[in-house]
């Protein structure tokens, strides 16, 4: 099993709609960075572990656990004029994106904000933490992972 962080601006898709979602379950769709898409589709496996974060808005913070219960798959987004996410280079019969699907386990109690996850010295290493790195999707460490469960609950 991996664990991974994943992030969503809550003004595009936060951990309660997750909640609201049937089966509380959704695709990851719009990863358009090739690192994050490599993560998703080469990696990702079902009954992997995953923070939800919420990124770019007043207070960044891991907000709840998710699984990963249906491995990468084309994100069909890639190939709809209409949807913010297209892009006309990707083909159906050569995706260049690719979502999973993730469920949501539990929302946390105490969201744990970005400048608490700084702070924390098990947590000096995370990618989140990095100078310049912006990456949608990105992987913990098993005890990375553990640690921030710990501080939001």
């Amino acid at each position: 099993m991996k664990y991974w962080l994943m992030k969503s601006e809550p003004s595009v898709f936060s951990i309660d709609d997750l909640a609201k979602s049937k089966n509380q379950t959704t695709y990851w769709d719009g990863v358009r960075n090739y690192q994050a898409r490599n993560y998703m589709r080469d990696e990702m496996k079902a009954g992997d572990k995953v923070i939800f974060y919420h990124s770019n808005c007043e207070q960044p913070s891991a907000v709840g656990i998710c699984e990963v219960v249906k491995e990468a798959y084309p994100d069909f987004t890639a190939f709809d004029p209409e949807s913010k996410y297209y892009d006309p280079k990707s083909k159906k019969e050569n995706p260049t994106w690719f979502m999973v699907d993730i469920k949501l386990i539990k929302k946390f109690k105490n969201p744990v904000p970005l400048t608490e996850i700084k702070k924390n010295s098990k947590l000096k290493n995370i990618k989140l933490v990095q100078r310049g790195n912006r990456l949608s999707v990105m992987p913990l460490k098993k005890e990375e992972f553990n640690e921030i469960v710990r501080m939001g609950e």
